[in-house]
């Protein structure tokens, strides 16, 4: 069997948990192969809103197992919590819910690390979450963070107190203290994840390939927030894109299948950085409201602009995407006329529909494409025909310029308010 991969094709936020959990009941495993609390995976069915942030979007269904891969970063307190809140629910998670043993553990100093890096950076901060993300893949490269499977070992005291010794040395007297308010509740959830399905993920993933078990590879955030093709360095620390899939989870590159991309009807951002399209007027606070747009995971409001082709070319392109899945168009349903970024006017008056280098610096002026809006909701039909012309139209639209095919078109947040063509 196959592994299919699932990515966001933008600046994140592009829906993958819902269309992970629409998803799910054709796959045995969900793996997360990267990203950590980061990450808001937004599920809503039965009236019921639900984020997950660092438990794969499958553990709503029985049947599924779910996999935590060595390309995450954990965090046990956060992690913890996410059980016990899907236990108020009915959900026992950890009957199928699996840890690889190689998992990165997000301590509490990497999270005031990553406060205070930020704060130091002052009007070129990046916008992080404040999750402790980056200093926990910093610590990851540098050859000296904690795993998972270190909780079991006999020294894992005299290894934490090492690296939190070190990291003591960064922070300033405020940071000093507030480690003293999240150290208990921290070792408090290392003893808990001990309790958990701990295990050797590569072994375990491609055991299920073997047994003809089918595999579906969520990740987070969105691949124009790579850490190497991303708008560096306004970027996550972790690969989003495909390739992140087979190093996270411990896949060779021929056990990957179906590469499937999501993105917007429009695009969002979250934090600061570059974004060519963005709406500063009206229109944009406009879509704001129309599509609900607040960060999951900080609650923090989304910039918003209009569809930004050259971006979503260049999405596909660095991950092979084999099909698409368009979200929110139902947001778009109340514009007379939507715009589409086919292009950009560079600083030179030369045009390009390429993704600059220095996306950054580059002085960037969208070439827009004008077409007719749609007053499109949920058919009743549940049929993807029975949608207007002018939003098929703008869906064809889209494939003929990217060159790969939409297959599902979703129209509202419900699980139900799905399409597939």
């Amino acid at each position: 069997m196959k592994v299919d991969v699932l990515l966001g094709l933008q600046w994140g936020d592009e829906g993958k948990g819902k269309v992970v959990d629409y998803l799910a009941s054709k796959y045995k495993v969900v793996a997360r192969f990267q990203g950590g609390p980061n990450a808001g995976h937004t599920l809503e069915f039965d009236n019921i809103k639900h984020v997950l942030h660092q438990i794969p979007s499958g553990i709503f269904r029985d049947d599924i197992k779910n996999i935590v891969g060595n390309g995450v970063v954990l965090d046990p307190v956060i992690f913890k919590k996410e059980i016990e809140d899907l236990k108020k629910l009915g959900i026992e998670a950890t009957k199928n819910l699996f840890v690889s043993k190689k998992t990165q553990l997000i301590l509490p100093t990497h999270r005031l690390l990553d406060a205070h890096q930020e704060k130091l950076k002052g009007n070129s901060k990046i916008g992080s979450t404040l999750k402790g993300i980056g200093p926990t893949y910093q610590d990851k490269i540098g050859r000296q963070g904690l795993r998972v499977g270190d909780t079991l070992m006999s020294d894992f005291s005299e290894r934490y107190e090492k690296l939190k010794s070190k990291h003591i040395a960064e922070l300033d007297e405020e940071g000093r203290n507030q480690l003293k308010e999240l150290e208990p509740a921290f070792i408090e959830a290392i003893n808990y994840l001990k309790t958990l399905n701990l295990v050797d993920g590569e072994y375990f993933i491609n055991a299920e390939l073997e047994d003809g078990s089918n595999v579906l590879a969520e990740g987070a955030q969105g691949s124009l927030l790579d850490v190497d093709f991303g708008s560096y360095p306004f970027v996550t620390s972790s690969n989003t894109m495909v390739a992140g899939a087979c190093s996270g989870l411990g896949v060779a590159p021929s056990k990957i299948g179906e590469v499937m991309g999501v993105f917007k009807a429009y695009c969002t951002r979250v934090g600061s950085g570059p974004f060519p399209t963005e709406l500063f007027d009206e229109t944009g606070e406009r879509l704001r409201k129309e599509g609900h747009e607040f960060g999951a995971t900080t609650g923090r409001p989304r910039r918003c602009g209009w569809l930004d082709l050259p971006a979503l070319k260049y999405a596909v392109m660095i991950n092979g995407v084999t099909q698409l899945f368009m979200m929110k168009a139902d947001v778009l349903m109340s514009f007379d006329k939507v715009n589409v970024c086919t292009g950009y006017r560079l600083s030179d008056g030369t045009t390009t529909n390429k993704l600059p280098y220095d996306l950054v610096n580059e002085s960037v002026e969208p070439i827009y494409t004008e077409l007719p809006g749609w007053n499109d909701s949920m058919p009743a039909s549940g049929k993807y025909e029975d949608l207007s012309e002018n939003l098929q139209s703008y869906i064809k639209f889209i494939e003929t310029e990217v060159g790969v095919p939409i297959s599902i078109v979703s129209m509202g947040p419900d699980r139900s308010q799905t399409l597939i063509r």
